[in-house]
C-alpha cells in the first residue's frame, strides 16, 4: 500500500484497483465524505487478516480493530447491538465486542485477533465459536 506524503498529494485509486487489491487480499484505505467522519479506514477482507495486517492497523491507523459484517452474518453468531437505543450521531451499528473461542491467549495481540476475525468470517462457524466481551468491534 502506497502512502502519499501529505494528504493534498494522496493518489485515488480507480475502483478496479481497489477491487483487485481486495481480491489479492491487499490493504486499502477506503475514505468517506467530509459530512460523514471525514476519515480514512484501512480495510482488509476478513479471510485475508494475518497478525501482520492488524499489527499495522492498530499500530498505524490507531483505532479500533472492526469487521464489517452482514446483518445475517450478526445473527448466525447472535450478536445483539451494542446499544439497544443508539444514539450516536452517525448511527454506527456496532455490535457487542467478541472474541474466538478457542486459539488465542488474551485476545488483544494481532494474532489473538487476526484469529477472531478470521473465525467470525467463516461460514463454518458458528455462534459457539465466539464469545463476548473481546478485542474485534463488529459492524452491521
Amino acid at each position: 500500500m502506497q502512502l502519499a506524503a501529505n494528504m493534498n498529494d494522496s493518489p485515488i485509486s480507480p475502483i478496479e484497483d481497489i477491487l483487485e487489491d481486495a481480491r489479492n487480499g491487499k490493504p486499502y484505505i477506503l475514505v468517506d465524505a467530509e459530512d460523514r467522519e471525514n476519515e480514512g479506514d484501512v480495510i482488509i477482507p476478513a479471510q485475508f487478516a494475518t497478525p501482520d495486517q492488524i499489527n499495522f492497523m492498530a499500530r498505524h491507523a490507531r483505532g479500533l480493530i472492526c469487521l464489517a459484517m452482514t446483518a445475517e452474518r450478526a445473527r448466525q453468531l447472535r450478536l445483539p447491538p451494542m446499544a439497544a437505543d443508539n444514539r450516536e450521531s452517525m448511527g454506527t451499528a456496532f455490535t457487542v465486542s467478541i472474541e474466538a473461542r478457542e486459539g488465542v491467549t488474551t485476545g488483544i495481540s494481532a494474532a489473538d485477533r487476526a484469529r477472531t476475525v478470521q473465525v467470525a468470517a467463516d461460514p463454518a462457524r458458528g455462534a459457539d465459536d465466539i464469545v463476548s466481551p473481546g478485542h474485534i468491534f463488529p459492524l452491521v
